[in-house]
């Protein structure tokens, strides 16, 4: 939930001093990227902020961020809204990918405020407030990121008590970064002296100003401590001599003398309420049990005690963090078990005004587990989605035994590790929960207990899958079957969401031992077939045709694939479907069936319904990119490569292996082979890493063509021998095949040399493998010669003129006049020349007359 306060620049006073330096400097921030506002409390960062806003020129988006949005959903959700708020509309397509969270790659939802940034119509000025409170490694990422792409007409202040968390030479270096110091922000003498003759009625003289402001260092909030101090003291020249040494010790000391002149009430209304990071007199109220919240907040803000409002209508404040700071230090030094209870009070406040998430704070911190547990259970969903890194920290900050009788926390708490990568303190949980869980037996109903034991099992099959023991896992799913035979419904999570490389979506990616996933592969589908609604049988069924594939098993694999394809109850589930008509559509081309190979990639397309639409176009995009090169196609994946966003610098990551792939192809099939040849190397080694052996294998594969490609013949062997090496144990011959002739020639010389024991005296690689792959390959471009062949012999000679008369554009009517025939005549000649070339309309019958080169 977006909470608008946070959206609102902050009130400015109209008894500011005016500081035109300052302002001019500001100014000259929107000839940069970036401008950076630096300094500790204090020396009125926000304040200056606000000041300029009023006269900027240009639409202006803030966030006052606080420790709450240092999470990277919520950060970036912040972000957006704060453009939507001046701009409606914007943003639209970011909200749906934030979701996702963060990836070790580039954000999707980054790329697309980015590309929305871009076509932003007027210039705008996002200001983000307090950013050092953001301190998590994913959010500056993002914002490395974002600063590198920022479109010209976006301007990014921040504002920090601490240095940013990025590296800032290179914009510095290029003129992107603005600095605005510690130095800038001090008061200058002149400034000094009219803040006390106009803020104050003091009287004070000039020397007695001068001595302060040196004292002070022109620090803004000492100055204006002092002030407030300097109006109850009988003796204002002794007040002055006292104040000196360090900052922090003059804003204790100057805090001190402020807080102790205040009323009873009025003290404790400040200690009580300072535990808020924005009040209301409501809130206030609940907190303090005092009625007057409004008044109090009003005349503090009238006596210039550190407060600030939130909106114009002065309903929401905060307190300046020096201030909160120093009174949450007095009350938890001075009366902690007060501490406790006006935590609790507050949370009591939130969550009657339906502000939950911000109530679980102030219950773990005012130690009511129950409560936070209690709120946590009920907002399990939302959490999961949209705030995981919270979620993460509450469930490690509970004693264990606060939701040993919750399995559903603990069980959604494990998704969530699963989910971010965090897989080590996943696997621990897991093993603990089974022995907490198994212990419940006798505390809840059987129904409840075979629940948790059920989805607990299914947890201990995903952690050993992700360990790469198909023992093991075989053996969980054994007793999820016998505890829960209707299946977890954590499978159903996300099932139409896109998670990248998702191991449990294409477990060939994950397992490395082809032989012992078909026997787990086909154990399981054989026992979840006839199940409805069963997610995991639709992923086993993609993996095992692709599996089929790989063996070069065309229609065994085929038949897994119309398996699912065929199943009402799977087409909800986007991932599914993704994986599924991916693997037929190479079924179908690797059959010489073109057409329908490009079909089911359209109809793809089409069917995907989900958040994340985008997200799953570009993985589909890349897909009939690699297709259309297969398809000889080369203008198509051109097409693809100039609107993708990729390149070939890019950082690697797992979340995009199959485009990057795509991109290595295509970056081949342009001549751009040293391009290609770096990218290459990045991936590989990130497989070797990950060990992930089908994509090594891929990967090598591709090196080993383009290093062919490029005339360097003796390093493609090379290349071609580690890969066979690797390759043989687990009989990989598609991904050899669908190379096509440049493969076929490079397996013929290496087969030759090691007749000749050219390459070793003791080859890697047998010589019963290669000849394997040479006769699949001869047989496959047998196969494709002769089907060409009878496809050319198929069409009359009729049917070819109407054919070449489409190609020229000619409607029906004009292909009648032309061959001076009838238009039922016309119409007759075209569907046999559609049902002969296996099309469904013009411009697919000419697709597969030049595949088939019927047409020149």
């Amino acid at each position: 939930m977006i909470v608008s306060t946070k959206l609102h620049i902050p009130h400015v006073r109209k008894s500011l001093v005016s500081r035109p330096r300052l302002i001019l400097k500001l100014n000259e921030g929107m000839e940069a990227k970036l401008t950076l506002v630096s300094a500790q409390a204090g020396y009125g960062k926000t304040t200056v902020l606000s000041e300029w806003v009023k006269q900027c020129n240009s639409l202006v988006a803030w966030v006052s961020l606080d420790k709450q949005d240092n999470d990277w959903i919520q950060f970036w959700g912040y972000v957006t809204a704060s453009i939507q708020e001046r701009e409606p509309g914007f943003g639209l397509a970011v909200h749906s990918l934030l979701e996702l969270g963060p990836s070790p790659s580039v954000e999707p939802a980054i790329t697309e405020l980015l590309n929305e940034l871009n076509r932003f119509p007027r210039e705008l000025v996002i200001i983000l407030d307090d950013y050092h409170v953001i301190e998590l490694p994913t959010i500056q990422q993002s914002m490395i990121h974002l600063l590198e792409h920022l479109p010209p007409h976006i301007h990014l202040y921040i504002a920090s008590r601490t240095d940013l968390a990025i590296p800032t030479a290179r914009l510095l270096a290029k003129g992107e970064l603005h600095q605005i110091m510690m130095q800038d922000l001090r008061f200058q003498l002149d400034e000094g002296l009219v803040f006390f003759r106009e803020t104050t009625d003091l009287g004070l003289t000039q020397e007695q100003v001068t001595q302060l402001f040196q004292q002070t260092e022109g620090w803004i909030s000492g100055l204006q401590l002092a002030a407030i101090s300097l109006k109850r003291s009988g003796d204002i020249a002794e007040t002055i001599q006292q104040f000196s040494g360090h900052q922090h010790h003059i804003s204790d000391y100057l805090l001190q003398e402020v807080f102790r002149h205040q009323s009873e009430q009025t003290r404790t209304f400040l200690l009580e309420t300072s535990i808020l990071s924005r009040m209301n007199s409501s809130l206030c109220q609940a907190v303090t049990g005092q009625r007057n919240g409004q008044a109090q907040l009003e005349r503090l803000e009238q006596i210039n005690l550190f407060i600030v409002p939130l909106d114009d209508h002065r309903n929401w404040y905060r307190y300046h963090h020096l201030l909160s700071d120093f009174l949450q230090q007095q009350l938890f030094r001075t009366d902690p078990d007060r501490w406790v209870q006006v935590h609790v009070n507050a949370a009591l406040g939130l969550e009657n005004q339906g502000l939950d998430i911000e109530a679980v704070e102030h219950y773990l911190e005012g130690k009511q587990v129950h409560d936070a547990v209690r709120l946590i259970e009920r907002n399990l969903h939302n959490l999961v989605q949209t705030k995981s890194v919270v979620l993460i920290r509450w469930v490690s900050a509970l004693p264990e035994n606060s939701f040993a009788e919750k399995p559903m926390i603990e069980l959604f708490y494990i998704s969530v590790l699963l989910g971010v990568g965090e897989w080590k303190p996943a696997f621990q949980r897991v093993e603990q929960a089974t022995i907490r869980f198994q212990a419940l037996e006798k505390r809840v109903t059987d129904v409840e207990w075979k629940q948790a034991m059920g989805n607990i099992y299914f947890f201990q099959a995903i952690t050993s899958y992700l360990q790469k023991d198909l023992e093991r896992t075989s053996e969980y799913f054994a007793l999820v079957e016998r505890y829960m035979p209707e299946g977890s419904f954590f499978q159903t999570v996300g099932r139409n969401r896109y998670q990248g490389y998702d191991s449990s979506d294409d477990l060939l990616a994950h397992i490395n031992d082809l032989h012992a996933a078909d026997v787990f592969l086909l154990k399981w589908i054989t026992v979840w077939r006839n199940k409805q609604q069963y997610p995991f049988l639709g992923f086993l069924c993609a993996s095992y045709s692709k599996l089929l594939y790989e063996w070069n098993q065309l229609e065994e694999a085929e038949s897994y694939t119309a398996m699912v394809l065929g199943r009402k109850d799977m087409r909800p589930f986007a991932r599914i479907m993704m994986q599924i008509s991916i693997s037929a559509s190479r079924i179908q081309q690797a059959k010489g069936n073109p057409i329908q190979a490009s079909e089911l990639l359209v109809q793809l397309k089409l069917q995907i319904d989900s958040p994340d639409n985008e997200l799953f176009m570009l993985r589909i995009e890349a897909e009939q990119a690699c297709l259309s090169l297969r398809q000889g196609s080369l203008q198509e994946a051109m097409d693809w490569l100039q609107r993708c966003g990729l390149a070939h610098t890019d950082e690697v990551s797992l979340s995009r292996v199959a485009e990057y792939l795509t991109l290595a192809r295509v970056l081949v099939a342009s001549e751009r082979m040293n391009e290609a040849l770096y990218l290459l190397e990045r991936l590989n080694s990130l497989f070797d890493k990950e060990d992930r052996l089908r994509d090594r294998i891929q990967v090598n594969i591709l090196q080993s063509i383009t290093l062919q490609r490029s005339g360097q013949t003796e390093a493609a062997l090379h290349q071609l021998e580690k890969v066979l090496h690797l390759a043989e144990p687990e009989g990989y011959i598609r991904s050899f095949l669908d190379e096509g002739p440049v493969m076929a020639e490079l397996l013929s010389v290496y087969g030759k040399r090691q007749q000749g024991s050219e390459l070793r005296e003791a080859p890697l690689v047998s010589s019963n493998y290669v000849k394997q792959l040479l006769q699949a390959m001869q047989l496959m471009i047998q196969e494709v010669s002769q089907d060409e062949q009878s496809r050319k012999e198929i069409l009359t000679d009729q049917e070819t003129k109407v054919l070449l008369l489409i190609a020229g554009g000619l409607t029906n009517k004009e292909i009648a006049s032309n061959l001076n025939i009838t238009g039922e005549t016309v119409k007759f000649h075209i569907r046999n020349v559609y049902r002969k070339l296996g099309a469904n309309n013009r411009v697919q019958a000419l697709q597969r007359a030049k595949e088939l080169m019927i047409l020149d």
